[in-house]
């Protein structure tokens, strides 16, 4: 069956004047929102996720033609050359991105092979991330995010609608939510069910969890997300890198494409034991091509932050284009007496009344700490990199000041 379901994927690209910046913003939205569908896809089993990875793939090799196209138009001399090669660094790392995001994919539309473990890393997840489509008699329908006011109440963020072919990656308060739209939505086990049955009129049905009972295909599996956490990590740092010009940033960024790689080596030699105890070994082939996407995903970071590397001057435009993506990264200093002096982080969420990720604290006396992964207590002096949404970075910024 074709993904698209009879929708015709090629699309002719003429150039057209068109900002950048703007170019620049969506891809990088989309890039993220590609790396969280195609993984959700593959976790959940999810046919409906993985098409919608293709549609977006498709959009993305779109944007970046277009983002040549008007980068070549720009380049009148020297410097400009010299200012816009890092710009074409990023474009072609978004796409590469793109590319893996869609090799994931179809793992589960082209029945690669995945063994039902895959399941067990579901219940490590903090948040849930699922398609529906607006059902007409939704009490949804027809009304803007601002007067359903989902976040708010439950904790679940749209983080995506489409409405044909056309994507809005960063919807809004005003942004009005459609019969028929394809929604993507994000949030917590506990309240996801409840607004997935409002949306759809549908039960959401949760995935059933198989637990792994070969210890060498535990280990694979529970490395593929260590592997998947770090090189969302890395896109993040990288774009933190441009946007800050922080080479300490790029270096991180380099240091966990290191580990990503030593990674993928140990987590293929545990695939391959696990194939002498499984079933049917052929199951494995999907995992083998998960690593070998990830660590695509954690190369093109790299390139994300390879100007800022080998100190060569960003174009200013990257720098608002991150600057106005969907989800921002900001910089934020921890002040003594403040609300976020003493609090303490899991896994790169703060225990405050906010829905902004930390993913680095720079630390006076200790320099660089990547908190992904591990538990932190912050304080005063601290400088933390953090994700979220433009409304959340503006309440976190509040929080960080006595």
């Amino acid at each position: 069956m074709d993904p698209f379901e009879g929708e015709t994927a090629a699309v002719s690209v003429e150039y057209e004047p068109r900002s950048v910046k703007d170019i620049l913003v969506e891809m990088k939205d989309t890039a993220e929102l590609l790396i969280d569908l195609s993984y959700s896809a593959v976790l959940h089993r999810n046919d409906d996720l993985a098409r919608e990875v293709l549609r977006l793939e498709e959009r993305m090799d779109v944007l970046e033609l277009q983002a040549r196209m008007s980068l070549m138009m720009a380049v009148r001399n020297p410097d400009d050359a010299e200012q816009l090669a890092p710009v074409l660094g990023i474009v072609a790392a978004a796409g590469d991105i793109s590319d893996a995001a869609g090799d994931i994919a179809k793992i589960i539309l082209e029945e690669v092979g995945l063994p039902e473990a895959m399941r067990a890393a579901l219940p490590e997840a903090t948040e849930t991330l699922v398609r529906g489509v607006v059902s007409p008699d939704s009490a949804f329908a027809d009304r803007t995010l601002m007067d359903i006011d989902l976040e708010s109440e439950t904790g679940v963020r749209v983080i995506a609608l489409r409405r044909g072919n056309e994507w809005l990656l960063n919807p809004g308060p005003n942004t009005t939510v459609a019969s028929d739209d394809v929604a993507l939505l994000r949030g917590p086990d506990t309240s996801i069910e409840s607004v997935y049955e409002t949306l759809t009129g549908t039960p959401y049905e949760s995935p059933a969890v198989d637990v792994p009972d070969i210890d060498d295909l535990e280990r694979a599996v529970d490395t593929i997300v260590h592997m998947k956490n770090l090189s969302e990590l890395a896109v993040d740092l990288a774009y933190s890198s441009v946007l800050f010009d922080s080479e300490a940033l790029a270096e991180e960024v380099r240091n966990l494409e290191v580990e990503v790689d030593a990674m993928e080596s140990r987590f293929e030699a545990w695939t391959l034991r696990a194939a002498a105890d499984a079933d049917d070994p052929v199951v494995l082939r999907g995992l083998i091509q998960l690593g070998n996407s990830t660590e695509v995903i954690s190369d093109a970071a790299v390139d994300i932050s390879e100007g800022v590397l080998r100190d060569l001057d960003v174009h200013p435009v990257v720098q608002m284009a991150v600057e106005e993506s969907d989800e921002i990264i900001t910089r934020v200093p921890v002040e003594s007496e403040s609300t976020l002096d003493g609090a303490t982080v899991t896994s790169g969420v703060p225990d405050t009344d906010s829905t902004m990720s930390v993913i680095a604290i720079r630390r006076p006396d200790e320099g660089w700490l990547l908190v992904g992964d591990s538990d932190a207590t912050l304080r005063a002096g601290d400088v933390l990199i953090s994700k979220g949404t433009r409304t959340a970075a503006a309440a976190f910024d509040d929080l960080s000041q006595a």
